[in-house]
């Protein structure tokens, strides 16, 4: 008998789930069907099947096949990695496609807006530019920390997401955990967490309160601490529902047969990962302390990122005179006289440090 309430109480979040969902979600998607046949599924790992069904050369195995548009091998993986369920995750073309489908599912063109912090990766921006959603950006306060208060202020009846990124890019900081749980729990809208640079900190995670926060996305990516941004391979995490949607509006094949079987060849590679990740953070607490005695800098920022910001006297003269080196760091123009310099290896790092003590 308690399995079966529990079954029912779990029928019944979901059905309030949905019906939030039907909400703010853009009416004609919900009536879409899936671009993902249940011919595929059931094929799925029957390689045995002669197929006819797709118009495809019989030769060049296995390329000549199209790429499992569920990606259910890649999934499992992360699955078990990210201890995230299967049915919460989504996989996309870099985080940018991930960003896209959030305007493309939730945000009627010339009628809905967004809110997000600033300064902030600027790809929010950009996307809701391209989509037709009006953009609000809401400064951080002093040392770039969140508040809350101040998002939803600028909130009204059609702001249908709330932009963070934590550890935010380009300050390089983790957000106030308490106010993220606060827009959470007020906002009747989606709250998109971008965790791009979260495995570089100690902070916990919203991948793990899904069932807490079911207006909650959080993306990730396998370019930072996995390498691999030459793959372009991006990660949502939200609850089953919200996947479905998307898996209703995204290319049908928009994560290449290559892409997968690299991605499954560095999740084997966990050590290697893990190896990384501590040289990396060493580096990073030098190359921070290094910056901070340059005559010039005014200010670095704490990181929790493999990247810092740092707020010198003339960046543009800084950034000119790294260039004329050989060097290329990120001139920050969301941010005063600032630099946000990316960690490289041991060697890179010394050439960095080395021509900035010869600027004048």
């Amino acid at each position: 008998m308690q399995n079966l309430d529990a079954i029912e109480i779990k029928h019944f979040k979901r059905f309030i789930i949905m019906k939030q969902l039907q909400e703010i979600v853009r009416t004609h998607i919900l009536k879409l069907r899936s671009e993902i046949t249940p011919l595929y599924n059931h094929l799925l790992g029957h390689s045995k099947h002669i197929l006819l069904n797709s118009n495809e050369s019989p030769y060049n195995k296995p390329y000549n096949r199209y790429p499992d548009p569920l990606q259910a091998r890649l999934k499992a993986e992360i699955s078990k990695i990210k201890a995230v369920p299967v049915e919460k995750i989504l996989l996309t073309n870099g985080e940018d496609e991930a960003i896209d489908l959030c305007y493309r599912l939730f945000c009627e063109p010339n009628i809905d807006n967004v809110v997000s912090i600033a300064p902030t990766y600027i790809m929010y921006k950009e996307r809701a530019a391209i989509n037709n959603v009006e953009y609000r950006a809401v400064p951080l306060e002093n040392n770039y920390l969140l508040s809350a208060n101040k998002l939803l202020k600028v909130c009204d009846k059609n702001t249908k997401i709330i932009w963070l990124c934590s550890p935010n890019n380009p300050t390089g900081n983790n957000l106030i955990i308490e106010e993220i749980e606060q827009l959470l729990a007020v906002f009747k809208g989606i709250v998109v967490i971008d965790e791009a640079y979260s495995d570089f900190s100690k902070h916990p995670v919203f991948r793990h309160r899904l069932e807490e926060y079911p207006n909650l996305i959080v993306l990730n990516t396998f370019s930072n601490v996995w390498g691999c941004a030459g793959i372009s391979l991006g990660m949502a995490f939200a609850n089953e529902n919200i996947i479905s949607l998307f898996n209703k509006i995204k290319l049908p094949y928009n994560i290449s047969m290559l892409t997968q079987n690299k991605a499954l060849e560095i999740l084997s590679r966990r050590f290697d990962i893990e190896d990384w990740l501590k040289i990396l953070l060493l580096e990073r607490n030098r190359v921070m302390r290094s910056f901070a005695e340059l005559p010039f800098c005014e200010r670095v920022y704490p990181s929790d990122a493999n990247f810092f910001l740092a707020k010198v006297d003339n960046a543009e003269s800084v950034y000119s005179f790294l260039l004329s080196k050989g060097i290329v760091v990120y001139m920050e123009k969301q941010c005063t006289n600032s630099l946000r310099i990316t960690i490289g290896t041991k060697s890179e790092n010394n050439e960095l440090i080395g021509a900035l003590r010869q600027f004048k």
